[in-house]
Order: C-alpha cells, then sequence, then structure tokens
C-alpha cells in the first residue's frame, strides 16, 4: 500500500520526525557542519528512517528554519492576546532580536546548506510577512503608530538588527535599535 505524499503521517512516524528536528536544531546551532548520522543516533532513529524523512541536509536544515520562524511568527497573535497592541509589537520585535542572534550557528548552517539564491528569504517571508502585518494594522487600528507603515517598511527599519555581532554583547544594542524603531513608529500616530 502506497501513502499518498500528502497523506498525513502514523503518530509514531511524526514523532520520529519531531524528534530529528528538536535535535537537529540543536545539534546544527552548536556546529553547522553537525553530521547527519550523529543527529540520527541522538534522535535514536535508524538512518532508513532518518532519510526517508530527509533526504538530505539541505532538506533537514531547511525543515528546521522553517519551524523555528513558524514559531517566532505564530508568538504575534499570542502577544497580542495579552498584551496592548504597541507591547506586543515591541516584545515581538524582542523576539525576534532573540531568535536572529541565538540562532548564529543555525544561520551558518543555513548558508552552507542553501545554494539557491533567496531561498533563505522566500522560506521564513510568509511567516513572518504576516505577524508583522498583524501587528501593524493592530497597532494602526489602536492609533499607537503612524498610519501608512508597511511590512516591507517595518523589515528595512528593523535590517539593523543582521549587523549586530551575536558573540558580543548583542541585547543592549539590539535594545536601542529596537527602541529607535518603535520611536519612529509612534511618531505621529494619532493618539500621541
Amino acid at each position: 500500500m502506497q501513502q499518498k505524499k500528502d497523506a498525513p503521517l502514523r503518530s509514531d512516524a511524526q514523532r520520529n520526525r519531531e524528534r530529528i528536528l528538536e535535535v537537529a536544531l540543536a545539534e546544527l546551532t552548536r556546529s553547522a557542519d553537525a553530521p547527519l548520522s550523529a543527529i540520527a543516533k541522538k534522535a535514536c532513529v535508524g538512518q532508513g528512517t532518518f532519510y526517508r524523512h530527509f533526504p538530505n541536509r539541505e532538506s533537514l536544515v531547511l525543515e528546521v528554519y522553517r519551524y523555528e520562524v513558524q514559531q517566532v511568527a505564530d508568538a504575534a497573535a499570542q502577544l497580542l492576546e495579552t498584551r496592548p497592541p504597541d507591547r506586543a509589537l515591541r516584545e515581538w520585535m524582542d523576539r525576534l532580536a532573540q531568535y536572529a542572534m541565538a540562532k548564529a550557528g543555525l544561520a551558518d548552517a543555513m548558508r552552507k546548506a542553501t545554494t539557491a539564491r533567496g531561498t533563505l528569504t522566500s522560506l521564513g517571508h510568509g511567516a513572518v510577512t504576516s505577524a508583522v502585518t498583524l501587528l501593524l494594522e493592530a497597532n494602526e487600528q489602536a492609533g499607537t503608530i503612524r498610519p501608512g507603515v508597511t511590512p516591507d517598511d517595518f523589515v528595512l527599519a528593523i535590517a539593523g538588527l543582521w549587523q549586530i555581532d551575536p558573540h558580543s554583547d548583542w541585547q543592549q544594542r539590539a535594545g536601542r535599535l529596537l527602541d529607535l524603531v518603535m520611536d519612529g513608529l509612534r511618531a505621529g500616530a494619532p493618539s500621541h
């Protein structure tokens, strides 16, 4: 019996996949060159099981990246449920910075794994753009940011994050940068 390509995984197969992703995230964050055999062994799955889920290094790295970006993106809606829109936006910016700095090893692995131009950008773009759009719209409706800010404007405004050395005292630098961006977003807001 052939399993359809889009059929859901059996629960044991899903657990194996999640365990592989969990181990891969930790190992690739530690070292971009972590051997796939070591990841499979630490995840307690055989080589065959491993390669059924992830036929090569690139497919594994890209799936780990996709999963992590989705977690950051999902935080936007969660923050909006419990905080005022402007606070949710600022806290989400901190989460994005933490993700970017903490995943320096993973970023290196992604650079090594992806050869197609623009692959990384397109992978995370949808989820992050949706999160940014959600946060900006909530703030615009609340009158806490200037009207008309687009997701592209926002991404350009925070682009300095990617210039910060993750091995430095990045928290203070990122905090100052994001405070400046937030101050700029608030300038011209109807409620300020």
